[in-house]
């Protein structure tokens, strides 16, 4: 999905909750924000995210998905089990049924490290680095502090930290 693309897609699922009589709030975490957000890359295969009410949504994405010829998990919450206790999130856009809001760059480069899929999410721990001014993978183990106890940090996603530093 390209920024177009997920534009539409938000404005579709604002519309498909006016239909339904609701009001609902969602939260962009991933790639969806290193796309939409940050301009770090030209697309993602999907939307993660957190929202509520969760039945509404979940019958609104359904519907959109339908309309698009999207699988249906395109907008899914796979992310809260990454979740932090204080989250650090922005406003991206009011609709009239829907508020969307997104994770600022410090919360997203500590969620990414934490998910230790450091290969996979190596160009976005780079540019997240880049765009944050971070100089050394001691400021990086901080900014994943300030939300995740370092304990927890797998030791695989540490050292390619690390490495990033050393080359």
């Amino acid at each position: 999905m390209t920024k177009d693309e997920i534009n539409r897609y938000l404005f579709q699922l604002n519309e498909e909750l006016a239909a339904l009589e609701a009001v609902g709030e969602i939260c962009l975490y991933g790639g969806a924000v290193m796309c939409l957000v940050f301009d770090a890359r030209p697309a993602t295969k999907d939307v993660d995210a957190v929202f509520r009410p969760t039945r509404e949504i979940r019958l609104a994405a359904k519907r959109v998905a339908e309309h698009n010829h999207l699988p249906e998990d395109w907008l899914n919450d796979g992310v809260k089990g990454f979740l932090a206790a204080k989250e650090n999130t922005k406003i991206l856009a009011e609709y009239s049924n829907l508020r969307v809001y997104y994770a600022d760059p410090h919360y997203l480069l500590a969620m990414k490290v934490m998910a230790a899929r450091v290969d996979l999410d190596r160009k976005d721990i780079e540019f997240l680095i880049r765009k944050l001014d971070i100089q050394t993978a001691d400021e990086v183990f901080r900014t994943v502090e300030g939300y995740y106890p370092q304990r927890l940090i797998k030791p695989a996603a540490q050292f390619a930290i690390e490495e990033l530093f050393n080359l």
